[in-house]
């Protein structure tokens, strides 16, 4: 049956969504895959056709790169005049961000972004159609640092403009699939196009000087940047708060620049990401700068060289593909910190590293945290940075790297010349100290004091230790996992109030004991003697003025009880297990019905459950005013019956978003239907869950009463194949 959804138009939203359902969506897409996520992703119609033209104009860019860099070099004779010319290009490639990053960031938070990013594509396409047909380097260098000057007005605009087409949960692989494509799979089809333009350029060159390799290389792309203006012209979603009235007025654009570097300066996250992320670029540029010097040390020339940088795009692009996944239950401000420490390791490894296959497996692990670390950055920066102030954010921390990069450049080879090399004579081992490994060192220091020192800046007190919290999140309590070792399987209950799940949980159980399985009914809080003392805590009308967060560790100490005297046990006996709620009911209530940040909810409880995930979860969609009348119409409200419609909606809304980044584990029902409609579905997709299992099966001559839910129900019954 069709998922039922809060907003009819999720899948195919066009604008600025509300805070709310940003709330709801927050940090809910942790157990599906990646390939879901994209399709997910690729449904918003406004990303896809942004993604689409951003691709286009990726290509072009890293043809552009090529292009631009021979044209530089056939523009100059001689070997040195060809370097000092290829130098200054990369060189006018860097310079713009530190003279007008910032002021790009505050125009982009000013000014419409549909309008910025057009006008400045059309100036590239202009830019970049000129550079050939002038045909002179010292307009090559101009023009360069014009597109690179106009690149730091689009870039902005486009990093926040994103967040507001997209669900929180939606926006970590939207990035993902935006940093594969422009580090993955365009520059490959770049360097294609480019080789192939170059037998077609020395072959139109001959008849038609004015168009040689270069030269179409560089027409192909000027067409991709006025194709991308075209497209997002069309898509007025971009505007951001100008089309949902909320532009800024009353302040001048240098209070605008200083709110900016203010609020940097001055909030910890943003401080932690700043000093994360530019300690790590520094980094970068010193292993960049040594890299040819260490090749050759570990007695490789340019074919080792070539390895080397190789493996670090490997390494990255498996750690922005793979890192949420393997590190997905980690909250991104604990993940961050410490994949720049796991990428400082790697370095401060490799600089005593003396054979190149360990060289190239460090450098992948670099590779890899620095992926997870840029991504995880990046993607905070656009959920976490309010709306007003995200462009400036942007624009700071891309000026902030090149200037980092432009630094270990220059910096780096003069430190390498000035330390030589040394050999030391320990005993009967003589190891060679050069500059090269020095300087890497060093950058192997610094990435994990800097990764320290964000992870202190961005943890903030976070309930669960880090240790504790790593080890939980490695050893998943994962589906397969449990069925190879006793067959146990968790079926969870969720839904809102009055959505009638109790009375599922036990329609559910007996059908199972008439089947012949041993079953479990069971349910949060309160299955256990001290989660009954619990339960009348957190449900008492009297205790209205419990702060959210004792509330949310209150349902924790619940499930951890729940978890070690009811549901490991069981499920460790083979046994089917049905809970009325768990982990989902404390993200939805607690996460986003309190508004607690759904990191440290979800940490919490997989720290409470040791991992412990539900095989299936049957969700009973109900709106909440429906729910709330049958709830109220049978007893006195409780302590949560008794909030208000807003908040059992954005309660609806998170289960909704949690059905819908993991649709494998979901089955999603309307609760207005029938209970006995209800009954015959779940029967039919739990008939499927169980086939094959190794369960546990009731004795021929068992028989026990049923008895309420909570207790061990066991019944006679056919152990005959499952049927519903």
């Amino acid at each position: 049956m069709g998922l039922p959804v809060a907003d009819p138009t999720a899948l195919d939203r066009t604008g600025a969504e509300s805070a709310a359902e940003h709330d709801a969506g927050d940090g809910v897409n942790g157990g599906v895959s990646l390939v879901a996520k994209l399709r997910a992703v690729l449904r918003v119609r406004d990303f896809r056709k942004l993604w689409l033209s951003m691709s286009l104009s990726s290509f072009g860019d890293w043809l552009g790169l090529l292009a631009i860099t021979a044209t530089a070099t056939s523009l100059v004779d001689g070997f040195a005049g060809q370097n000092y010319a290829l130098g200054a290009v990369l060189l006018f490639r860097l310079l713009p961000a530190i003279l007008l990053g910032p002021l790009a960031g505050a125009f982009a938070d000013r000014f419409d972004r549909r309008k910025t990013m057009v006008v400045s594509d059309v100036l590239r396409f202009g830019l970049f159609a000129s550079i050939p047909i002038v045909d002179d380097l010292i307009w090559l260098f101009i023009a360069q640092f014009l597109i690179e000057a106009i690149s730091l007005f689009w870039i902005p605009a486009k990093e926040a403009a994103v967040p507001n087409m997209l669900r929180k949960d939606q926006l970590e692989p939207a990035n993902q699939l935006s940093l594969v494509t422009t580090y993955g799979f365009t520059p490959v089809l770049a360097a294609l196009a480019f080789a192939l333009l170059t037998t077609v350029g020395n072959s139109v060159g001959t008849s038609i000087p004015s168009l040689d390799k270069s030269a179409l290389a560089l027409y192909l792309n000027a067409l991709t940047f006025l194709v991308a203006a075209v497209v997002i012209w069309n898509l007025p979603s971009i505007s951001g708060r100008r089309a949902a009235g909320t532009q800024v007025t009353g302040e001048s654009f240098l209070g605008s620049l200083r709110q900016g570097f203010s609020f940097a300066g001055h909030t910890p996250l943003v401080r932690g990401l700043v000093v994360g992320i530019t300690g790590a670029f520094i980094a970068a540029g010193v292993v960049i700068a040594t890299g040819q010097a260490f090749a050759m040390s570990v007695g490789g020339g340019e074919a080792a060289y070539g390895l080397l940088f190789g493996a670090v795009f490997i390494g990255l692009g498996l750690g922005i593909a793979l890192g949420p996944s393997v590190a997905r239950d980690l909250s991104r401000e604990r993940l961050f910190g410490v994949a720049i420490v796991g990428a400082g390791i790697a370095v401060g490894l490799l600089a005593w590293t003396f054979t190149l296959w360990i060289a190239l497996l460090l450098v992948v692990f670099m590779g890899f945290f620095a992926g997870i670390a840029y991504l995880a950055g990046f993607t905070m920066l656009g959920t976490e940075i309010d709306d007003a102030l995200r462009g400036r954010t942007f624009a700071l921390v891309q000026s902030l790297v090149r200037a980092a990069l432009i630094v270990s450049l220059a910096i780096v080879p003069f430190g390498v010349g000035l330390l030589g090399r040394t050999t030391l004579h320990l005993g009967s081992v003589t190891l060679a100290v050069t500059g090269e490994r020095v300087m890497l060192f060093v950058a192997g220091l610094l990435a994990v004091a800097v990764g320290v020192v964000a992870y202190r800046q961005m943890d903030d007190g976070r309930p669960v230790p880090l240790i504790a919290d790593v080890v939980t999140a490695l050893r998943r309590d994962t589906t397969a996992r449990r069925r190879l070792a006793g067959g146990g399987v968790l079926i969870a209950f969720e839904g809102g109030e009055g959505a009638g799940k109790s009375t599922q949980v036990r329609r559910l159980q007996e059908w199972l004991t008439e089947e012949g399985l041993v079953s479990r009914g069971t349910f949060e809080p309160g299955a256990t003697p001290s989660g009954g003392r619990i339960r009348s805590i957190v449900l008492d009308p009297a205790s209205a003025g419990l702060s959210p967060r004792s509330e949310a560790l209150l349902y924790a100490a619940d499930r951890a009880q729940h978890v070690h005297d009811v549901l490991r046990p069981a499920l460790d006996a083979g046994e089917v297990v049905i809970t009325d709620r768990f982990v989902d009911s404390s993200l939805a209530y607690q996460g986003a019905g309190r508004a607690i940040p759904m990191d440290d909810v979800r940490s919490i409880s997989r720290w409470a459950t040791q991992g412990l995930q539900p095989d299936l979860t049957v969700l009973l969609d109900l709106p909440p005013e429906v729910g709330l009348a049958r709830a109220r119409g049978r007893a006195a409200a409780d302590r949560l019956e008794s909030e208000s419609l807003d908040f059992h909606q954005r309660v609806r809304r998170t289960f909704t978003a949690l059905a819908e980044a993991e649709p494998d584990r979901y089955l999603v029902l309307d609760a207005r239907r029938s209970p006995d409609e209800l009954a015959a579905e779940i029967r039919a997709r739990v008939s499927d869950l169980l086939q094959g299992l190794p369960l546990q099966q009731l004795p021929s001559d068992a028989h026990v009463p049923r008895s309420r839910r909570g207790d061990h129900v066991v019944q006679t019954g056919p152990t005959s194949q499952l049927h519903p």
